[in-house]
């Protein structure tokens, strides 16, 4: 009770009621759309869903917590060897479910590692709901159902390749993916225009 300062102790199997849950996340969520000139449409439901499951006491989703939010970047395991300044990982490709070898050079490793470091002052969380990665498909609705409009992503333009000798534009005619090798460099041939 921060009113009064003092600790309640929990009499019951349970933390709390789902509804209120709801309740609260809902008036801190409007509380904060508003202090950021949002507001809500009218139709918007008054009552929200809170998803909010029984994990018995509490150590196994501390235990994943900890897991998922402190975990490194690659598992030791997945570290295969090192031998003459090259590194041989593996890892589980997204689309085939399969684990596939990749053999770099220890700096280009140390980058990939790098490039997962958050800066000072930030942590991870895990994305859930329609913020979720795989939830495109619900964000669309959301969106269409709050009639949000959408500005068009900036386009991207790609950097014109010159040749090392003449300075000319290079343009790519063909990727040839190169299997023999288990680096993930494809063979560019390009075609110099003037």
């Amino acid at each position: 009770n921060k009113r009064r300062n003092l600790w309640r102790e929990k009499t019951s199997k349970y933390l709390f009621k789902a509804d209120n849950v709801a309740k609260v996340f809902r008036a801190k969520f409007i509380h904060a759309l508003t202090h950021a000139g949002y507001r809500l449409p009218y139709q918007c439901p008054k009552k929200w869903n809170a998803d909010c499951e029984y994990i018995g006491s509490g150590n196994s989703a501390l235990t994943y917590l900890a897991r998922y939010l402190y975990r490194g970047v690659i598992n030791e395991d997945n570290i295969l060897s090192y031998q003459q300044g090259n590194v041989t990982f593996q890892y589980k490709n997204s689309t085939t479910k399969q684990y596939q070898r990749i053999t770099e050079p220890a700096v280009d490793f140390l980058w990939r590692v790098l490039q997962h470091v958050l800066p000072k002052g930030f942590r991870r969380s895990r994305d859930y709901g329609f913020l979720h990665g795989n939830a495109r498909r619900t964000l669309l609705r959301i969106q269409l159902l709050l009639k949000v409009r959408l500005s068009p992503p900036p386009s991207r333009q790609l950097s014109k390749k010159c040749c090392p000798h003449c300075q000319g534009i290079l343009q790519i005619i063909w990727l040839k993916h190169n299997r023999a090798t288990t680096t993930l460099q494809p063979t560019a041939h390009v075609k110099r225009t003037h």
